[in-house]
């Protein structure tokens, strides 16, 4: 028996309760994996308090991510013993999640998780880190590096956007970082940013276009705050999208797309192909400052998520969060 953090469905809706559970309980796959740790992100959030309609099937253990050691492998990339990651792949949504102490999953979702990294780390890492590198990368991708000029994060103090300003500021970028909490200015100071940013500034409706502001963007929020970043990107500047913490709109023009030639980069981070994957979590592994990782990550207990979920969908929570299933498989 494990425990596991389970959402039902109710004739009012759904519920979520901490609950005890059996191996023959589990889905269908082809590696069954004993979970060390997992995380809660603004998804599982959603999905625990049901604020969005992100669990597909019920009953649904949430957790879009894990780390662990395989208990047991039909799959030829995997043997007993190894060290796993997962991100994505519609698990906590479609599959049972990462939030219990034992998991079953489809080989191909999983990746070999890199020797210099421990499963809490990896953990600390989580969607939010790798979803960060992904930015990043799309952004030199196309073109941008540090002398192209400053790069804004929004969300600066969340997960995606602790991690992006950190990376970033790694690189050599001068890192503008968005907030809508000035208390938190000391702490993206502390993760490299150069300049604070009020939120207030880019909540408001603004115009098609603004001042040249930024070379590049990683933008977790969407809605508002993305069209005003539009606005104010420089000529042939790119912003990677991935989140949408303000709203799923987008009330721009074309404007900044055919006037400053901007790019607008989508990532998802939930079907990434696997080898981009295997790339995002190699650089994650070489260049992300533990010391500096473990600063942004706050550790919860299993019982405790249920309570926690709602801090997110309020902008409450600064960094990670990670949870231990079994803090011995390191």
């Amino acid at each position: 028996m494990f425990d596991a953090i389970l959402i039902e469905k109710t004739e009012t809706g759904q519920s979520a309760r901490l609950a005890r559970l059996s191996p023959d309980q589990l889905p269908q796959g082809d590696v069954a994996v004993d979970v060390g740790w997992s995380t809660l992100n603004y998804k599982d959030a959603l999905a625990i308090t049901g604020a969005s309609p992100v669990v597909r099937s019920f009953p649904m253990v949430p957790g879009i991510d894990l780390a662990g050691r395989v208990a047991a492998s039909d799959h030829p990339d995997f043997r007993p013993g190894d060290r796993v990651v997962l991100n994505g792949w519609g698990v906590g949504e479609r599959h049972w999640g990462g939030l219990a102490g034992q998991a079953r999953l489809n080989g191909d979702w999983l990746i070999p998780l890199p020797e210099t990294l421990s499963t809490r780390a990896a953990m600390a890492i989580g969607t939010a880190g790798y979803t960060a590198m992904l930015c990043v990368l799309a952004l030199e991708r196309h073109g941008i590096t540090p002398a192209s000029g400053e790069v804004v994060v929004t969300g600066a103090a969340g997960g995606v956007g602790s991690i992006a300003t950190a990376l970033l500021a790694r690189r050599g970028y001068q890192v503008a970082a968005v907030t809508g909490r000035p208390a938190e200015a000391d702490y993206l100071r502390h993760l490299g940013a150069a300049t604070i940013v009020d939120r207030a500034e880019l909540s408001a409706p603004g115009k098609p276009l603004a001042r040249e502001r930024w070379a590049g963007a990683v933008d977790v929020a969407g809605g508002t705050v993305l069209a005003n970043v539009l606005a104010a990107m420089r000529y042939r500047g790119v912003v990677a999208a991935c989140g949408l913490a303000a709203g799923m709109d987008l009330p721009t023009t074309v404007a900044p797309f055919i006037l400053r030639g901007v790019t607008l980069a989508g990532i998802d981070s939930v079907m990434c192909p696997k080898p981009e994957r295997m790339a995002a979590w190699s650089h994650l592994a070489q260049e992300l400052d533990l010391a500096l990782l473990e600063g942004m990550t706050t550790e919860i207990a299993l019982g405790d998520v249920i309570a926690t979920a709602p801090a997110f969908l309020k902008g409450q929570i600064r960094g990670r969060i990670v949870v231990p299933l079994d803090p011995a498989i390191a």
